[in-house]
């Protein structure tokens, strides 16, 4: 697994991880092999849609702030890594 000196974005208030890791989807069981940087994303935005399902969902308003950070990690993968964007989260 590769590292990468690639930047996390402003944004970004979860964890960076050393080395990346190959994720499985958990409904189609494709999986795909993330950087370090793409895995500390995905793994936030896990936790943000977790959160959010925990806390009344979409249409809690006390969950807009983790639906932001979520839109920016889905529009992070989509602009550097679509393929992965398209594997483990459309």
């Amino acid at each position: 697994m590769e590292t990468t000196t690639q930047r996390l974005p402003k944004w970004f208030k979860g964890q960076l991880y050393k080395e990346g890791a190959k994720v499985r989807n958990q409904f189609s069981g494709q999986t795909y092999e993330l950087t370090n940087i793409e895995l500390s994303i995905y793994d936030y935005l896990m936790g943000c849609q977790t959160a959010i399902e925990m806390n009344g969902g979409l249409l809690n308003p006390s969950t807009s702030e983790l639906q932001g950070e979520l839109r920016k990690g889905l529009d992070w993968f989509r602009t550097h890594n679509a393929k992965a964007y398209m594997v483990l989260l459309d």
